[in-house]
């Protein structure tokens, strides 16, 4: 069994109204939240579209092809890639361009971003601009072909840039060396939006309201985990309102019901755990052009139908990645017992599906409390890699280190700080994994990458109530950067019962004694690292969960929602 710390949060002195819940003043001081305009979402306070570098000459350069242009969108295979394609193609449509169309690369063909190939393809829809949305800054070579060819091209990204930028016509990116952009924390979804409501201000544009593009902008942001800082969860919380108002694209619609959700009470993790999957195992297993597809309809019995094959599709991924999942443990137990590959562990096998690794090194990192890539081989016969990485260490950085240390070892790389993709020969796998270990080594020791979960402390029993989970519920949008509410208290197992083969179905007796006790559920506890645990009547635990609203019935129950089990 593995059993983390549970550390609990500082929070801030900071002074908020009275009317707000007592708990939730706690909650937010925590996260940093200072003051009370902090909390307010509102489109107001969003930054102001020409604080963004480079919008106003893309806006320009879009509309000089409004009226005789072919504008060809590129995307990436990703649920971010799906909805910034999905959301430039509406906008320029919705501004009565002439000709727009859109192009996603098969991830098994072509691989990530603007590469020749795909440019080569592209050319025979013979665009006369190439617009790139969350990818193209890294670029270099595809670029080039375009511009051999007489096809301009602008960049639209949020990726970090690499030493070389490509010669685009115009690039727009707040992660580039000297933006001073408010927020370096905009998913591709969110560059996608600014350039829409610049193309918008320039065209003077009084019928179409850019704002009616946020529960694309919701979506992609929740579901490419970027930090939630204050302007994404504006456009978050904003995307997340015209959803519960029933005012989204018909495919989010038909996503929500392919998963059982309901829109009216829709928070960011329905988005991130239930409609993103879906989208992503389009570009996972197949061709993301069915999923861009489903988002672009604006008639409900085909995105019904669309949402359906994405639903198939992603039981299909759900089978694949519970497979690979436990070679992947059996390999990672293996490697822990090394002491060079403690640190940073690199995963392979020859059965694995390229587009399922990074969802087993995201699981596996969670397991080891470690940077993990996984690998798998690709048609060309090289090794495709997702990095997954923990706090403290930037997984892209590590891998420029490596690149700069030992040239020729990585064939290709980019990425964000906690997430990033890689190329390399097969014959260069041994050497990349001890200089994968060494370079996670120097950056972070053993003590940085012991296993942590942080909780906002413990609730009472009168705060161990429904009126308490609603008003988290309420209170986000909650996210990578700004968490979700996690608490922590030592139970008695009242009783205990397994449901769904391998979940833990509890009612808990909390040690300042309810009148009753509480409902609790722990997901995937038989197959998790706690499953040895005793949760037998009489048996005490200390426990961080989440408070949740359980519907049942008709009725709303207040539910913890087991997040780490550990002896009491």
């Amino acid at each position: 069994m593995t059993f983390m710390e549970i550390r609990r949060r500082s929070p801030h002195a900071c002074q908020f109204a009275a009317h707000l819940h007592p708990v939730l003043r706690r909650v937010y001081a925590a996260r940093g939240i200072e003051q009370e305009s902090d909390l307010d979402l509102s489109l107001e306070r969003l930054l102001p579209v020409g604080s963004l570098e480079g919008l106003d000459a893309a806006a320009q350069l879009l509309a000089e092809h409004r009226a005789a242009g072919r504008v060809l969108i590129v995307g990436d295979f990703d649920a971010d890639g799906a909805t910034s394609t999905a959301l430039m193609v509406r906008a320029l449509r919705a501004m009565q361009f002439a000709h727009v169309d859109f192009l996603v690369p098969n991830r098994f063909r072509f691989g990530y971003g603007l590469t020749p190939e795909i440019v080569s393809l592209a050319a025979t829809r013979t665009p006369s601009l190439i617009v790139t949305v969350d990818n193209g800054v890294s670029s270099v070579a595809g670029v080039e072909a375009a511009l051999a060819l007489g096809v301009p091209v602008l960049i639209t990204d949020h990726h970090l840039p690499g030493a070389v930028l490509p010669r685009a016509a115009v690039i727009v990116n707040p992660n580039l060396p000297d933006s001073r952009f408010g927020s370096r924390a905009l998913a591709g979804v969110g560059v996608a939006f600014y350039l829409a409501a610049a193309l918008a201000k320039v065209l003077g544009e009084q019928s179409f309201k850019v704002a009616q593009l946020l529960d694309l902008v919701a979506l992609g942001t929740v579901a490419d985990v970027v930090p939630l800082d204050h302007n994404n969860r504006i456009l978050v919380s904003q995307g997340i309102k015209r959803i519960r108002a029933g005012r989204c694209v018909a495919g989010i619609g038909a996503l929500l019901e392919a998963a059982g959700r309901l829109p009216k009470q829709l928070t960011a993790a329905d988005l991130g755990f239930a409609v993103a999957p879906r989208l992503n195992a389009a570009g996972r297993l197949t061709d993301m052009s069915v999923g861009i597809a489903c988002l672009l309809t604006d008639r409900p019995d085909e995105a019904a139908r669309l949402a359906g094959q994405l639903s198939a599709l992603n039981d299909e991924r759900r089978e694949i990645e519970q497979r690979m999942q436990l070679e992947a443990l059996e390999l990672a137990d293996a490697l822990l017992g090394e002491a060079a590959e403690s640190l940073g562990v690199c995963l392979f096998d020859e059965s694995w599906h390229q587009g399922v690794v990074g969802l087993v090194a995201g699981r596996i990192k969670d397991r080891l409390h470690r940077p993990v890539i996984a690998f798998a081989r690709a048609e060309d016969g090289s090794l495709r890699g997702s990095a997954r990485s923990v706090s403290g260490v930037n997984i892209r950085d590590a891998l420029d280190s490596i690149a700069a240390a030992t040239p020729g070892l990585i064939d290709k790389f980019g990425g964000h700080a906690m997430a990033a993709g890689l190329t390399l020969r097969e014959a260069s796998l041994p050497a990349f994994k001890t200089a994968f270990a060494a370079e996670v080594a120097a950056r972070a020791g053993r003590e940085t990458l012991r296993g942590v979960i942080y909780s906002d402390g413990a609730l009472s029993a009168d705060e161990l109530c429904i009126e308490t989970a609603l008003a988290l519920r309420g209170a986000g949008p909650w996210g990578q950067g700004f968490p979700e509410p996690v608490f922590d208290g030592r139970f008695k197992v009242v009783d205990s019962r397994v449901v769904g083969g391998k979940h833990m179905k509890l009612m808990l007796d909390p040690e300042q004694a309810l009148r009753e006790p509480i409902d609790a559920i722990a997901f995937g506890h038989l197959s998790g690292p706690s499953a040895g645990l005793d949760l037998q009547r009489g048996a005490t635990v200390e426990l961080a969960y989440r408070l949740e609203v359980n519907e049942f019935r008709g009725a709303e129950l207040v539910q913890l929602n087991c997040q780490h089990l550990k002896p009491g």
